[in-house]
């Protein structure tokens, strides 16, 4: 009890007093600073063996911050009061650094204490604040931006516009389609969020266009003898399988699958993750009666009552990529299938009978037809043998040969 009157009571914990400071510019302007006063507030835990601090500048919800430091109220071991001795020494450092803060306040000014003297460590903690369920692009930008760089160390003043650009080649080098173009521009958003925290004036790779590599290889995608060849195909992983094949009759992603609940079913109807722009609701699928076959046999091993819950347990990305492959390779189909095949495969086969791109683009939840026209498309044809004979010809099968060996002679 000594011990916390103490801390409560210490010149430590009264609340420091500043004047304004007038000071004369060159200019003839007067600049006053006002200091704001911050105070430490002791608070004592629920057991009443540590006590926490809080920083304190005003009454309001806002006014307020946790230190995340703690003392033992009774401390009882030289270790004990050798941690309260440092503890108390990094609230004062953690103080000062509060009040520069508070005082930078609408200046370009920035505490040193605000950086990261690495840029990579900011990158890694941007990451970790920002990661996105299902989506890998910026975690993938910062494992690319490693290996580009063959070192775990860059000084934010040697990311320039230079770098930048020998990076962005470095993706176009190394990646095919939109890949590239996904990494680099999750780079700029780390980049942009670094100039907004005061490391650049201006962003260096502002002025930069993340490119992606079109054409250079076209994605596989399954034709529709392909679709019964994996339905009757088994696979020793038989959730892959089910959400796999869902997917090539719905187009839905891997982002979208993994987390799909029964809450998201409702009789024939399907709710995406997919929010749409004008009405700012989920997309609604109808499902095809192989999708609603799937579904009704995984509910119907559900006990009775549960109406919630994920409807295929999934291992990760990689995982299942690899036993994709090898359940693709047992069905006789000779391609390089990858989870975005059945998106892909899904909008191929819906425009193979003449379902036009507009609605194509409302199931896919596209706001235009851009990206169906563009990515969503087939790229090669079913037949070449088929498409050759479409070309005119004037005389029977039977006279081909004659024909030809009279020319000739």
């Amino acid at each position: 009890m000594f011990c916390f009157a103490f801390f409560r009571f210490s010149p430590f914990f009264l609340a420091d007093k500043w004047q304004t400071v007038g000071r004369r510019l060159a200019d003839g302007s007067q600049l006053k600073t006002s200091i704001m006063n911050i105070t430490l507030r002791p608070v004592l835990s629920k057991n009443k063996s540590k006590i926490w601090y809080t920083f304190e500048w005003g009454k309001a919800a806002n006014q307020r911050k946790a230190s995340g430091i703690f003392t033992y109220a009774k401390p009882q071991t030289q270790i004990e009061k050798k941690h309260n001795s440092e503890a108390l020494a990094l609230l004062e450092v953690k103080k000062s650094e509060l009040i520069l803060e508070r005082q930078s306040i609408g200046s370009a000014y920035i505490p040193s204490h605000k950086f990261q003297s690495n840029f990579i460590d900011f990158y890694e903690q941007y990451v970790t604040e920002n990661r996105i369920y299902g989506n890998r692009h910026l975690e993938n930008s910062l494992t690319q931006f490693k290996a580009f760089l063959a070192k775990d160390i860059l000084a934010p003043i040697d990311l320039n516009e230079s770098l930048a650009l020998r990076f962005r080649k470095y993706l176009l080098d190394r990646f095919n389609g939109d890949t590239p173009a996904n990494y680099f521009a999750r780079f700029k958003k780390v980049v942009k969020a670094a100039t907004k925290a005061g490391y650049y004036r201006y962003s260096p790779s502002e002025d930069i266009k993340a490119k992606a590599n079109k054409n250079k290889k076209l994605k596989d995608h399954l034709e529709a003898p392909e679709y019964i060849q994996l339905i009757r195909t088994p696979c020793y992983h038989e959730e892959i399988r089910e959400a796999f094949i869902l997917c090539c009759y719905t187009g839905l992603r891997w982002c979208d699958v993994k987390p799909l609940d029964w809450t998201d079913i409702k009789g024939d109807q399907l709710k995406t993750r997919i929010v749409q722009h004008k009405t700012g609701e989920p997309l609604m699928i109808t499902l095809h009666p192989t999708a609603k076959a799937i579904l009704e046999k995984r509910r119907a091993r559900l006990e009775e009552g549960v109406s919630e819950g994920k409807v295929f347990r999934l291992p990760s990305q990689d995982g299942s990529y690899k036993i994709l492959s090898q359940w693709c390779k047992d069905a006789g189909v000779d391609k390089h299938i990858t989870w975005h095949c059945a998106r892909l495969s899904f909008s191929i086969l819906l425009q193979d009978r003449n379902v036009d791109t507009a609605t194509v683009a409302l199931l896919l939840g596209h706001t235009s037809t851009k990206h169906v026209l563009e990515t969503y498309k087939r790229h090669r044809p079913k037949d070449l043998t088929e498409v050759i004979q479409k070309l005119p010809c004037d005389f029977s099968e039977n006279d081909k040969l004659e024909y030809f060996v009279k020319s000739v002679n």
